[in-house]
Parts: structure tokens; sequence; C-alpha cells
């Protein structure tokens, strides 16, 4: 029953965006209504779960998002993105655009939470676009493939890393393990998949990123583009490797972490962003300011978008889908290996999330562990590939993908979707054929 109550959601949202064409939002609000009632779940119980999955939602993104589309407004107008895009097309050429992409992806995904990277780098990716003529998705899936594997693959990031801790899986061999994985997963859901996808055609949000061309002599140097760029990078990465060398509770470790904190670092570096790019160059900060609401406004629905997916994620946890899916993926006779990544999977289907998918993965799959000699590593490296699993309606970082691409819901899934689910099964293939040698 709660399966079929599951399909039926999904079902129903997309029949009022399709058919009834209502905007998200509301399609959103009503699917989790109708969801959280369909499971037994009272009218209190509905309304409260919606509360709490927004709030909850938000209250992770809501800063990240903000910041992020301020500091890519400023890096966009200040000339900033100009630069670095002008530097990347000389010294890869056009035609390694896309393993430039890659490089940056894992350069950038490794410290940052995902959706901050998102929309750190995704400006670029309309920069290089506007100067080489290229399509906007062949450009931007192998980036966001990149950010989406470290997400999922790769431990310093915050998910793999807790994940390794439940499953007490070395670190280090996690990372070299999953280094491995990652390569094929990367190249062949990013570059190569993306060449199939140039006949899309985005539509970003009007005012989200109106590029701004300067003459060669008026760009800011690529040095100070560069840092101011990459600034939230470095403070987050820096606080990433503090957490490990400094001794935990000291004073500078605390100092570090707080600035390393992605709504802090990406708070510090707007500000910078707004001296090196504006200040700096002679703008008024009245002037910089309005920038800044422009970038703002821009993102509006989209942050009541995401905050009304993330209401739909907490519904069918909350009205028990998860855990009965989970009981019974425990019930097939399965590898553990293949049964975490499924168990993985189900549940990001169902529920939406990467994290929470992986997490409570973990979480059930701790006694498998204890009566099996399976590398713990390669657990941590098959979970994390599950909870990718083709992303779609239910998850924010779907409408967040769709709505910065202006894109529809049928080519968000032929894109994103795919894009996802490639990653996820290469990484399982990837771990199998590891557990053959290990």
């Amino acid at each position: 029953m709660l399966l079929t109550i599951l399909v039926g959601s999904v079902l129903l949202l997309l029949c009022l965006i399709l058919v009834f064409k209502i905007n998200a939002l509301f399609a959103l609000i009503i699917t989790s209504i109708a969801a959280g009632f369909l499971q037994g779940m009272s009218g209190t119980a509905v309304v409260k779960s919606i509360e709490d999955g927004i709030g909850s939602t938000l209250g992770q993104l809501a800063l990240i998002l903000a910041m992020g589309a301020v500091l890519g407004k400023l890096l966009a107008n200040g000339g900033a993105a100009q630069q670095i895009t002008t530097y990347m097309v000389r010294f890869f050429g056009v035609k390694n655009l896309q393993w430039a992409m890659v490089i940056t992806g894992l350069l950038v995904g490794i410290p940052l939470f995902y959706n901050v990277g998102f929309v750190v780098l995704v400006p670029f990716v309309f920069m290089i676009c506007a100067s080489t003529g290229l399509s906007v998705l062949y450009v931007a899936i192998p980036l966001l493939t990149a950010l989406s594997v470290t997400h999922g693959y790769l431990p310093p990031h915050p998910g793999a890393t807790a994940i390794a801790v439940l499953y007490k899986a070395d670190i280090g061999k996690t990372m070299m393990y999953g280094g491995l994985i990652c390569v094929p997963a990367i190249v062949i859901g990013g570059p190569l998949f993306s060449r199939t996808l140039k006949q899309i055609k985005p539509d970003p949000p009007k005012g989200l990123f109106n590029l701004k061309f300067y003459p060669e002599n008026e760009l800011p140097g690529f040095g100070v583009s560069l840092i101011t760029s990459l600034l939230p990078v470095f403070l987050i990465g820096l606080a990433t490797v503090t957490q490990v060398v400094l001794e935990k509770g000291s004073a500078m470790g605390s100092f570090i972490a707080f600035i390393g904190h992605p709504v802090i670092a990406l708070l510090i570096s707007t500000f910078f962003a707004i001296y090196t790019m504006g200040i700096r160059r002679g703008q008024k900060m009245k002037d910089l300011m309005d920038q800044a609401e422009e970038a703002l406004k821009s993102i509006t629905m989209l942050l009541f978008i995401i905050g009304a997916a993330g209401a739909f994620k907490q519904v069918l946890v909350d009205g028990g889908i998860g855990d009965y899916i989970s009981k019974l993926a425990l019930a097939l006779p399965f590898s553990p290996l293949l049964l975490v990544w499924f168990i993985a999977a189900a549940i990001r289907v169902a529920l939406g999330s990467a994290t929470v998918a992986g997490l409570t993965t973990a979480g059930i799959a701790i006694p498998i562990m204890q009566s099996t000699h399976v590398s713990p590593e390669l657990m941590v490296l098959a979970t994390g590939a599950g909870s990718l699993m083709f992303s779609h309606l239910n998850d924010p970082g779907f409408w967040m993908f769709k709505e910065y691409f202006g894109l529809s819901i049928r080519d968000t899934i032929r894109s994103w979707s795919l894009m996802e689910t490639i990653v996820s099964v290469v990484g399982l293939i990837g771990v199998l054929i590891l557990n053959m040698f290990i």
C-alpha cells in the first residue's frame, strides 16, 4: 500500500504540473497533503510535517543560496567570471573545456557542500557558454557530475565521512578506493553523457545571469579574480583540514570552524567580492547593494520550490514509507554490497535526499557488517553510490537544477536524473569490480 501511495503521489505531482499547469510550489504542497492523508496521518501531523520539511530544508539552504547568488552576481558583474573563463579557454582550449569543468568540480566538490558548489560555479558555466557558443548542458553536466560524485562517494565530504564513521571504515582507504571508482563514473556521466544533450536549450531566470562583457583592459586581474571566486572553497577546506590536525575544542580550531562554516564562508567571500569586484573598481556601495537585491529577487521562487520539495520529502519520511522500504530491502537475498546499494537507492528514490538515504542505509546495514567480511570501505562507496540514484521530483536538488537552468520537467529528467542514475550504477559496478581484488 505504501509503495502504491508513493507511486500515486509522484503521478499526482506530474499531473498537476504537466496537465493542469499548476506552479511547482503549489503542486508540491497539494501533493504533500494528499500523500500525508493517504498514509493515514492526521491533518495536524500533515501540516507539521510540511512545516518541518520546509523549515529544515530552507534552514540549511536559504542563506547559502542567497549568499551564493549575490557572490555569483558580483563575480559576473565585476568581470571576475569573464577573466577566469578567458584564461580557461586559452589554457585548455574550447575542445577540452569539459575536462576543465571536471577538474574544477572535483577540486571544489571535495570540501564544499554540493549546494554551495552549485551556486558558486553555475555562473561560470553561463559565462563560458556565452563566450564560446557551446551548449550550456554540454559544459554544465561534467561540472555537476563531479560535484555530485564527490558529494556521494568521497570523504572528507561530510555525508561520506559520516557514513564511513558509522561503518568504522578507514577514511584514507575510502578516499583511495573512491578515487578509483569516481573516475569512470564522472567520465561516463559527465563529458560522454553530456554530448547527447546538445538539443536541450536552458532558459535561466531573468536577472539571475545578466552577462556583461568587458574589454580585456577593463577586466580585474586573474589573481584577484581567482582568489575572490575560490575564497569560500579555501575557507571551508581549511576548516575540514583543521578538524583533523588541531585539537578538538581549541580556540584556533573553533575559530577556523566558524569561518569555515558554509554560511559564514560565503558571507565573508561576498563582502570580499564587494571590495575587490566593486569598491576597488570605483563602484558605489548603493550600486553594489542594488546588484545584491537583484540577485536575491531572482531566486525567490527557487527558494520556495526547494522548500516545498523538502516538505514533500518530510511527509514521506514521517508517514513511514522510508522505514517500509528499508525493511523490504533487508529481506532480499543480495550480497552486502549490492544490498546496501539497493537500500540506499530505494530510499533515495522514495525520499529524495541523498544524505538521508546514505545515513539511513548505514544505520540499517551496521548489523550486516558484523556478520560479513566485506570491506567497510567498499560498503561506504556502495552506500554513497546508491544514495545518488535517480534524483527526481521529491529531491530539492532536482528543482534547483530545473529552476536555475530553466528546464521543463521532461528535460530535467532527461539530463539531471539520468546523469545521477549513470554515476550511481557505474559506482556500483566499480565497487563490485574492486571487491574481486580486495
